[in-house]
């Protein structure tokens, strides 16, 4: 077969005499770079370590699902038992649904509310909106245990809130709110509101500012009031920041753990008892290992799966 290699030309010294010449320089076809093999040994650390600290425990846990073991002694196997009894036992069930309530307040209401405050402070001058950002956001980089410490004291029977409400007449509406089987969700989540508005603020606020404000002034000069504006302009031109702060506050609220922990241990009864806080109990507390890796990992596929749904939408409307 006929070498394709082009020899580079040669110059007037090496046709000199007494002069050796140069070897030709020969031209590599294919992309420029170093060989596949050579990115594949640059990535290898990365790889083990991702293998060993993730991919290795997420197999270990599958494996362990399929037995029941207390974590000490000799496992049974159960094959999909464990799995069975999370889809069909009304108690392993419950946590679930009790993470989509907390998906109402930690995902849906602070995206509306960020939205609203970031389309506010970005369409007119507000004295003091530094101040006012930094306010807003600091939740985010408070710890959730002393957050949760912070308004456990305020939902308490004699806390600040019912103080208030008896101090304005309202005292029919005190009550212990963590513990009314009926409100303890609706208090997780306001404390879930308080945390998640800041972050979807900020998200919508480095969105809105590289939208020209020629677009808003144009529309503005049509007759367009405040909500034409959100929903002709705001809303379409950040369906990457909403993709990505549904997604994050989402994932918040599938996964929390430490506001249940701390404000209310799952109670009263089972009334607040999430995923996260389910695997705890039944791994650490009752000795029920197998059961408890399934239901981590059954939240770990709910995760992912919503996690696609919401990049998926976000990619079809764009």
């Amino acid at each position: 077969m006929a070498d394709t290699t082009a020899a580079a030309p040669r110059t007037d010294d090496d046709l000199r005499p007494g002069t050796t010449p140069t070897p030709a320089r020969t031209r590599r076809h294919g992309p420029p770079g170093e060989p596949r093999r050579v990115a594949y040994l640059y990535l290898a650390p990365a790889l083990l370590v991702f293998g060993l600290f993730l991919l290795f425990p997420l197999l270990h846990a599958v494996y362990l699902s399929f037995f029941e073991w207390d974590g000490l002694g000799l496992g049974t196997w159960v094959g999909i038992g464990n799995y069975a009894d999370v889809l069909t036992d009304p108690e392993l069930r419950a946590p679930f649904w009790h993470a989509l309530v907390l998906v109402a307040f930690f995902c849906v209401v602070p995206v509306s509310l960020g939205l609203l405050l970031a389309s506010l402070m970005t369409r007119s001058a507000v004295r003091g909106a530094g101040f006012f950002r930094s306010v807003i956001f600091l939740p985010q980089v408070v710890a959730l245990t002393v957050v949760a410490v912070a308004w456990r004291d305020i939902f308490a029977p004699q806390g600040p809130l019912n103080d208030l409400l008896r101090a304005v007449g309202l005292d029919a509406f005190a009550r212990g709110w963590l513990g009314d089987a009926s409100w303890v969700l609706v208090a997780v989540g306001v404390v879930g509101v308080w945390v998640g508005t800041g972050l979807c603020m900020v998200l919508f606020l480095a969105g809105l500012s590289n939208v020209g404000r020629e677009l808003y002034e144009a529309a503005r000069i049509d007759g367009a009031g405040f909500w034409r504006e959100l929903v002709s302009i705001s809303l379409p031109s950040l369906r990457g920041e909403i993709a990505v702060a549904v997604t994050l506050t989402m994932v918040a609220a599938l996964r929390t753990f430490d506001l249940v922990y701390v404000m209310t241990g799952g109670g009263p009864g089972r009334a607040s008892t999430v995923p996260s806080y389910e695997v705890y109990q039944r791994a650490m507390e009752r000795g029920q290992v197998g059961t408890g890796v399934t239901v981590a990992l059954l939240l770990t596929a709910v995760i992912l799966l919503a996690t696609v749904l919401v990049n998926r939408l976000a990619e079809e409307r764009d």
